[in-house]
């Protein structure tokens, strides 16, 4: 949680991908034999609303299977970061990943699209876009990289936060390190406001945050509370900068394994998922808003025209194919004042 070019996955190392990636592999080669409980990966708590989620799309193969289909969700980042699960996703080590957009923004160019920056007007808006034809073409993208894509989570509204003072205006972020995800256009992002990027996995956050080796970060209200990154860096500053959705995928090794029917069965539950995962996610949000504030971190409102203006050219720099362009126009007509 990428360099944004088109090359593959970084290589874990032969240590780490033989035991991580062998012990998985056989692991779902066993449940594929017995009858296939599919293994799972997720960064967050486990009762992080994606996780939940996930566990719901086990519970309802099981029941439509009679306990011959499930999951098993492994929480936390047990498995690792999101880069190293997701390329052990794509050799079928890990059947089913829950991971942000940001690592799959280097192997897939039309992921960047729902990436970008003040592109969604509100979180009805990223659901219109992404509930039909617009989200299911970047989810078909995948399949060319050894990933199914199933559905979008909810991320949230992102927003900065850090260890020294509020962030009003884009001046106010000149110098600060500030850890993104290891994806060229959210270094990209946080650059065009004149601070420094510092790619990190999400896990190493809270530690870098205490012993200043990074001034602040960027994420959404559950994030910033589960991590428990609010004890440390105490001005939350709603930029809302971004309203980029999360992905679960299945690798396509795993899918290519299944009857027709299984598929049919797997994507089904996939979207029954997701207004089960958004019910939890809208109350989740209201959940660390309060734990937030209730804790004492300074929490103040900006305006986001100046931040919008900052980054303008970084629509220009990662739209890089008529397709591309083409999805935002489609997006940019589903807006509410849209005609």
């Amino acid at each position: 949680m990428t360099s944004e070019s088109s090359a593959p996955l970084p290589s874990l190392s032969f240590s780490r991908r033989a035991v991580l990636g062998g012990a998985l592999a056989m692991t779902a080669a066993c449940g594929t034999r017995l009858g296939s409980v599919f293994t799972s990966a997720d960064t967050h708590v486990g009762t992080y609303p994606t996780v939940r989620a996930v566990e719901r799309l086990g519970a309802i193969l099981s029941e439509r299977t009679n306990g011959r289909l499930g999951v098993k969700v492994y929480p936390g980042g047990q498995l690792g970061n999101e880069r190293d699960t997701l390329e052990i996703t794509t050799f079928g080590g890990l059947d089913l990943n829950r991971v942000n957009l940001a690592p799959l923004n280097s192997i897939e160019p039309l992921t960047r699209v729902a990436a970008l920056p003040f592109l969604f007007e509100s979180t009805e808006h990223m659901r219109r876009s992404l509930d039909g034809e617009i989200g299911n073409e970047i989810l078909a993208s995948l399949e060319p990289h050894g990933l199914i894509g199933l559905c979008f989570y909810d991320s949230g509204s992102r927003s900065f936060y850090n260890t020294r003072g509020p962030i009003t205006k884009p001046e106010d972020m000149r110098g600060l390190k500030l850890r993104v995800p290891g994806s060229d256009l959210y270094i990209a992002m946080v650059q065009s406001l004149g601070a420094d990027a510092v790619p990190m996995p999400l896990d190493e956050v809270y530690q870098s945050l205490a012993q200043g080796v990074i001034d602040g970060a960027e994420n959404n209200w559950p994030s910033f509370e589960s991590g428990k990154h609010f004890e440390v860096a105490r001005y939350y500053s709603l930029t809302g900068h971004l309203l980029a959705p999360e992905v679960l995928v299945m690798s396509k090794i795993t899918w290519e394994g299944l009857s027709k029917d299984d598929q049919a069965l797997v994507r089904d539950a996939a979207r029954q998922s997701v207004p089960y995962m958004r019910e939890l996610w809208d109350a989740q949000v209201e959940k660390s808003k309060a734990i937030v504030t209730s804790a004492g971190v300074a929490v103040n409102e900006v305006d986001t025209a100046p931040f919008a203006d900052a980054m303008t050219g970084m629509w220009e720099e990662f739209l890089e194919t008529s397709r591309q362009r083409d999805l935002v126009e489609r997006i940019l007509a589903l807006k509410s004042g849209a005609r």
